[in-house]
Parts: C-alpha cells; structure tokens; sequence
C-alpha cells in the first residue's frame, strides 16, 4: 500500500529547506573573523637540529653519518669536486659524460647491463649528476640489502670500466639533447646567460656538438683518474644505520681507496664585467630578458642582506616587487622574478622575465626602474619584517628528514663555510636592516648588468632603437 504524500508534509520540508539556506547565506554573508597571520604573536621557535657524524677516514675520505630509523632504508650521497669547468678545451662534456657513464658503462668484471639488472633486482637507485663545480651521486638501498648493494655501489665508484657501446650511446643522447635547446627557449636563454656571466673563465665554456664528438674513452679514464679519488670526495651517510657499522661498511669497500698524486687547478673565478646588452635572435613571439651580476659569496657578510634583497625584489612570490608590478599589476609577464645563487666563494644575482615581443621594452624599463627604487629608499618595517621571517621559515625546510641535515651539513664542508653556519643563519637574517638591504640594491646598477635578451628580429629593432649598443650572440652547439 503506497503512503500518500501530504502538503502538510511538503510545508514542512520546504520551511527546513528554507532556513538552512537562508543560515547558509547568512553564515556565508557573516563569516567569522579570522585573526591576521601577520599579527599573530608566538614564542620564538627554537631551532637545534641533530648533527651528523663527522669522520675522516686514513685515506682521507670524509664522511658524514646520521642515523634515522624511521624506514629500513639507507641513503648515501657522494660529493666531488669535479665539475664543468675542468673539462679541457675542445672537450667540453667530459666531467657529464663521465659521471653519467659510471652508472651506464660497466665496472671491472660487470657489464653495465648487469649492474642495471643487479641495482634493479635489490630495488636500489643510482643517479648521477654534473655542474660547473661539483658531481653528485645518489644512492639508495633497503637495510637488508645494504652490504651487497654498497658493494656496487663502491666498485661504480672507484672502478669504472666506461663500455665503448655504451659511451657510444651516452653522446649520441647528448648529442640529442644538445639539437634539442633551440626548440625551448627559456632553457637557451639560460645556457648562454651562463655562459656570459663566466666569459673569460673555464667556467664559460659550454658542450658542444663538436667537443661531444671529440671524446674517446681515454678521456673518461683520465677524468675519472684525477678527480675520483679519497681526497676529493665526501659522502653522507643517513637511515637505518649505526655510526659503527657505517663505518665499518666504508671501511672495508672504501678504505683501500688511494688518492690520486695530481691535484687539479681549479679554474679563476668570475669577472666583473663592465655590462652590456646582448641579443640571441629565436623567431618566437615571445621574449626572455635576464638581467645579471656577480653577487656575494657565502662567506661574505652581505651574503645574508643579499638573501633578504632577492627574496623582496623577486624570489619572494606573489609579494615581489618585480612580480607585483610586472605580473599582477602589468600583466606583462606569465613568468617573471630574480634569482641568487650564492656559492662558498662567488654568486650571481639575476632578475628575469618572459614576455610577449610587443612588450619586452616596457618590461625591461620597469624592471631598471623596480631596482633603482630599491637603492634609493629604504623598504618599509612590514615589508622588511615579512621578508625575513619567510625566509627563516622556509629554511627550517631544509632538515626536515636525515637525509637533509647529513646532506646540508657535508655542502658545508664542501663550500668551506664555517661549522656554525646553518646554526647562525637564521639569526643573521633576523639582524639584517633596511639600510643593510639598500646598500646591496645599490650593488644592482642597472648599467653594470649583463643583459641578455632572446627574441625576434622587430624585438632586436625595438630593443636596439631604446637602449643603443647592442651585441649579437650566436648559440653554439
């Protein structure tokens, strides 16, 4: 028997109905105030993280260990100070190939093929990277598998057979990837930013097709052979591991490792430049501009003011000046902001941004204009104030696994900064003033800057109508 549906009943729901939408908007129309973020008062956050092991083997090998327990994992990274910049005239891309073939290429008495089948079949991860100044390899292996894996791992390190097939393979992908940079831009546009910024140095030359080509095997032996040694190499260590057998493990796979008798020349540091404006032609309808200078080093004390200015005047987000004014308020940008890449004994500074052809003048005029205000004038407390705790904040992000402490604390011994660095970063930032910020803005004249621009041949016109002289660049791969 069906139940009939009364009015009286239907009255009743659309009234329910009725006052829970009307409470809705009424609650939307009325939401409850929340308190400012900024004005939000707390105890200072006390920052002490744990601290690694630090040992130096007999060979000279420096290790950093720091136990974690939470997963039966454990990770290593090596540090080496070799780098783009050693690699010999005409042969640029040996340093790259040469870590990158240790991971492909084989070891004594192990095709590369069953190193990879070996890796894979423990579930281990290997990954090998160059840059202009250091390599970087990364390994990670479960905790039952640590021995036999760090067996591996050891004998990539330090006995390399560098496969012709493979290495065959390894520049035809280079090779590859080189004809490949002309269809992204931006990537362009910062290859050859780099290489202006250390002309005249080791450290500006770039791989080409020509000097990938020019590498044979030899090569990679004697790479290896100079740079791949106890004294020139640092490891942390973190996961399911104790010191002792930490140690014990680089003992017996990495103690009989002996030092190289050559030491390599590290290459002259960055000039400062006298500026100029330079113009790479890409028949795009777009544009890039980078502007750059050379910056304080880590070790300088206006390294940290010089933090504090990147983060107002572009690294900062949406509150930058530069993305403020260029991108929210112009709408001249889709991406645009600065850069410091501050190492132990130089930087570089750099604002940047990508825009439509019609607008690359009026975008680079402003950003001119954006840096001298902030040598001009000083920046307000809230903007000042906002800025530093940022920055403080975003830097505990930097230890929040063992992984990361090890990491940070074998770059400080890598850079040659001082044991207490990453202690005392935070309160450094915290002293910096206004007045600290603007003598470093002041540092950013417009007229010292290497400016290179990436675009069409109106752009070019336009670009060279503006601002006169006026270099063009040629890409080389």
């Amino acid at each position: 028997m069906k139940r009939k549906f009364s009015y009286n009943s239907f009255v009743m729901i659309l009234s329910l109905s009725l006052i829970l939408v009307v409470n809705g908007i009424a609650s939307a129309a009325s939401p409850t105030a929340l308190p400012d973020p900024n004005r939000i008062r707390y105890k200072p956050l006390s920052f002490d993280p744990p601290r690694a092991e630090r040992l130096r083997l007999e060979n000279g090998l420096l290790l950093y260990i720091l136990p974690d327990k939470e997963l039966p994992l454990v990770k290593i990274k090596v540090v080496v100070r070799t780098g783009s910049m050693y690699d010999p005239a005409g042969r640029e891309g040996v340093a790259e190939l040469t870590a990158a073939m240790m991971g492909t290429g084989g070891i004594a008495g192990m095709s590369g093929d069953a190193v990879d089948e070996t890796l894979e079949s423990i579930a281990a991860t290997f990954h090998a990277s160059v840059n202009r100044d250091s390599g970087v390899f990364s390994f990670s292996i479960l905790k039952k598998d640590l021995d036999r894996g760090f067996a591996l791992f050891s004998r990539i390190l330090t006995q390399p057979s560098f496969e012709e097939l493979k290495l065959t393979l390894a520049k035809d992908l280079k090779l590859e990837e080189l004809r490949r940079i002309m269809d992204d831009p931006q990537k362009l546009a910062f290859r050859e930013f780099g290489r202006l910024m250390h002309e005249g140095t080791p450290r500006g030359r770039l791989t080409t097709s020509a000097s990938i080509l020019a590498i044979q095997r030899d090569d990679l032996l004697a790479c290896h052979k100079l740079f791949y040694h106890p004294e020139n190499v640092m490891i942390s260590i973190s996961g399911d591991i104790e010191i002792p057998e930490a140690k014990a493990l680089i003992g017996r796979y990495l103690g009989g490792w002996r030092s190289s008798e050559r030491r390599p020349e590290t290459p002259p540091l960055p000039r400062q430049q006298n500026g100029g404006i330079y113009f790479l032609t890409k028949d795009v309808p777009q544009s890039i501009a980078i502007f750059g200078w050379l910056a304080p080093a880590k070790k300088d004390a206006q390294f940290y003011p010089f933090e504090v200015l990147d983060f107002l005047v572009g690294s900062g987000g949406f509150r930058s000046r530069i993305f403020q004014e260029i991108r929210t308020n112009l709408g001249l940008a889709y991406s645009t902001g600065s850069f410091y890449n501050a190492k132990g004994d130089y930087g570089l500074f750099g604002a940047y941004a990508l825009t439509k052809s019609a607008s690359t003048v009026q975008v680079i005029s402003r950003i001119k204009e954006i840096l001298r205000e902030m040598g001009q004038k000083p920046v307000s407390p809230e903007e000042l104030e906002g800025a530093k705790k940022a920055i403080q904040n975003s830097f505990i992000f930097s230890f929040t696994s063992a992984e990361k402490i090890a990491s940070q604390q074998l770059m400080i011994a890598y850079e040659d900064l001082s044991e207490d660095h990453l202690l005392t970063y935070r309160s450094r930032i915290e002293k910096v003033t206004a007045a600290d910020v603007r003598d470093m803005a002041i540092r950013l004249d417009p007229k010292r800057a290497i400016l290179l621009i990436v675009g069409n041949d109106d752009v070019y016109r336009e670009i060279a109508s503006k601002f006169g002289n006026v270099t063009r660049v040629e890409a080389n791969f």
